[in-house]
């Protein structure tokens, strides 16, 4: 049979992930079938679990659990396995995600006390430490979402962890667009479960997600009753880590690019993603306000990845043509979701550099005049 090959043709998409990912990783997924038991696959499982660690310093303390879904998947794992009976979990929301973690714990019949607020602003510390401290008796941890994706705020991880500390609660927080793309330290931060997924900043492909837990906390769930079979956090975690296997069938390829994926991030470091991610944003900006757009969050609480732009007052704007006019020319936009005003989405995170950032500026800048459009 002759070798594979097809060319690819690029995309820049800026919609919160999957991302745009590089050819490398792209090439990674071309790999000899290979059984997931043998050895060789369970070096490189292995590996990939400890550098997952390590991209958020937590060697010495911490330990990652993989799981074959979406982000969500690991979410439900950490619920559904944290949970115990007479307790509750405290439940920040003020967007889609933290109302998807209200959703979940609904679906299994677990207790949350439940902080609301409106998708978009920033959490109220002083309500929060006084739900904390009303219910301390019946709270076991609290969960958040770190970079809230539905409007591109960042919530204020310190301070949420020092206040759960104060009261001596397990924090968990859904970090899934935010893990390697802002600097997070799970032992200075002290954060006891952290989740995310294969798909946003680490910029690898879909397919896996993510539990990078502290080892003592881990332990404590050890006779604990899980809602989930296949999503049982401990049995997963002690099956990876003796026998360096996935409990269950992985997607092989997926792994494989991951691997690069994760090389790729120790070969741009910490800072160099991060300070890339920042001008991104910066040049994003700039072109935005020149055009005349306004935004939903403001900059103090700006995640700086993902922008959620107030939809345009012209009766002749249309977000459906708008995202339709950029697709054509390999741009993928985002719409807005849930919040009181309308918006659209645009992430600056991904496989991307500046000229990306430039061309789909001035594409859009020529949408607007093209129709005659004011922003």
């Amino acid at each position: 049979m002759s070798e594979i090959s097809k060319s690819i043709k690029r995309t820049v998409l800026l919609n919160p992930g999957p991302l745009t990912t590089s050819d490398a990783v792209k090439q990674a997924l071309l790999v000899s079938d290979i059984c997931p038991r043998e050895k060789e696959f369970g070096i490189l499982m292995d590996s990939v679990r400890q550098d997952l660690v390590k991209i958020v310093h937590g060697e010495k303390t911490h330990e990652c659990v993989l799981f074959v879904s979406s982000g969500t998947g690991a979410v439900e794992a950490c619920l559904t396995s944290l949970y115990e009976k007479n307790k509750s979990f405290l439940v920040i929301n003020n967007g889609a995600y933290g109302k998807r973690i209200q959703n979940i714990c609904d679906r299994f019949e677990i207790s949350h006390i439940d902080l609301n607020c409106e998708w978009g602003e920033p959490v109220d510390l002083i309500q929060y430490e006084s739900l904390l401290e009303q219910n301390t008796d019946s709270i076991s941890a609290v969960v958040f979402v770190h970079h809230e994706t539905t409007v591109g705020i960042l919530n204020p991880l310190n301070e949420i962890s020092d206040i759960a500390q104060k009261y001596k609660k397990t924090v968990i927080i859904d970090a899934m667009s935010s893990y390697a793309g802002i600097p997070m330290d799970v032992q200075k931060n002290k954060i006891h479960y952290l989740i995310s997924s294969s798909n946003k900043c680490i910029q690898g492909m879909p397919g896996l997600s993510f539990v990078i837990g502290e080892r003592a906390s881990l332990e404590k769930i050890k006779n604990l009753n899980p809602k989930s079979y296949y999503f049982n956090l401990y049995e997963n975690y002690i099956f990876q880590k003796e026998q360096k296997q996935f409990q269950f069938t992985p997607p092989v390829q997926v792994l494989y690019a991951l691997r690069k994926a994760i090389d790729e991030y120790f070969e741009e470091t910490e800072e160099g993603r991060f300070n890339r991610y920042s001008e991104l944003y910066k040049s994003l900006i700039i072109g935005l306000k020149k055009m005349g757009f306004h935004f939903l969050v403001g900059e103090k609480h700006h995640s700086k990845l993902l922008t959620a732009i107030l939809n345009p007052k012209d009766p002749k704007y249309n977000f459906n043509d708008m995202h339709d006019y950029l697709y054509e020319r390999g741009f993928t936009i985002y719409p807005g979701k849930g919040t009181k005003e309308g918006t659209f989405r645009l992430a600056n995170i991904g496989a991307l550099c500046r000229k990306d950032i430039e061309e789909f500026l001035q594409h859009l800048k020529e949408y607007f005049i093209k129709f005659k459009i004011n922003s």
